[in-house]
């Protein structure tokens, strides 16, 4: 039998497929969320610089001294350079990085210099495992359960990245927008016209409140990655689903908020995508009941 049709027809086999699928695309994301604001970072600097050099009015002995600082930096990928601990700079060899299992045999410590090893590392491997093995659960082997487990792992990996950096990258953002608007052309979970009208609507709702609030503070209330966040997320529901996400991680995130006033004793910016993220995964998955 084809291994497509006995995963359809074996849910449990399914589970742990999927469910060591996503342990090892957590690992992976785990890269993705540590080294994309880096990447950003660095690309934002070569750009300044560039910028600064075209200027033909700024002397170019002011531009050198910055230039050396910013080029002679290696270049960053999410392959290269391979991974190493940040404190001893040993690379990791490959059987330290097989997921959990690595981190328990070393103790949460790196093999050569003992140093720490952060429990959210195997955390993220084992929540994207969860998510896979919910997503399967609920919506079986299909084509449009592999969608869904694309817009999960993206997800999980923006609303880690904007929790660390406050940055929401657009390298996630649009792919997710437009993997959106590719999977529904076929009609998997909205039709084609409630997509597009979704990506419209879910950018402009967040941008028009945001300009009123300004309009009134003269303060920036929330960064356009959530305007691409919530367009993205339009995409893939429809705008129909749109007041049950912002409903949901506005409560999320007025909770949040609430708890740190309490804490700090004054306001403070704090990211509000992974509470986007989190109501899409709950709109994907349990929308249409809830409403």
């Amino acid at each position: 039998m084809h291994l497509w049709q006995l995963l359809q027809h074996h849910h449990p086999m399914a589970l742990i497929l999927f469910g060591l699928i996503g342990l090892c695309v957590g690992s992976f994301l785990n890269v993705v969320v540590y080294r994309t604001p880096l990447m950003m970072w660095q690309q934002w600097l070569i750009s300044s610089v560039q910028l600064l050099q075209s200027q033909s009015d700024i002397p170019s002995s002011l531009i050198e001294p910055i230039a050396k600082i910013v080029q002679p930096s290696p270049a960053l990928s999410l392959s290269t350079p391979a991974s190493h601990c940040p404190q001893c700079q040993s690379a990791v060899n490959w059987y330290h990085n097989i997921p959990i299992i690595s981190w328990l045999a070393l103790k949460g410590r790196c093999a050569y210099c003992q140093a720490p090893i952060s429990i959210r590392y195997p955390l993220v491997e084992i929540s994207c495992a969860l998510l896979s093995m919910l997503v399967i659960h609920l919506l079986g082997v299909s084509v449009t359960s592999m969608a869904a487990l694309l817009f999960v792992w993206i997800l999980l990996a923006l609303a880690l990245i904007d929790f660390d950096s406050q940055f929401l990258p657009d390298k996630l953002t649009f792919p997710l927008a437009g993997l959106g608007l590719a999977v529904n052309s076929q009609g998997w979970f909205v039709t084609p016209s409630e997509s597009i009208w979704g990506l419209l609507i879910g950018y402009l709702s967040l941008w028009s409140v945001v300009q009123l609030f300004y309009l009134f503070t003269k303060k920036q209330g929330m960064g356009q990655g959530d305007f691409k966040l919530l367009a993205a997320l339009g995409a893939w529901l429809g705008a129909w689903m749109l007041p049950f996400i912002i409903l949901l991680s506005s409560l999320l995130g007025s909770i949040i908020g609430i708890i740190l006033l309490r804490k700090y004793g004054e306001s403070r910016p704090f990211a509000f995508g992974p509470y986007l993220a989190i109501a899409g995964i709950l709109a994907l998955l349990y929308g249409n009941p809830l409403l």
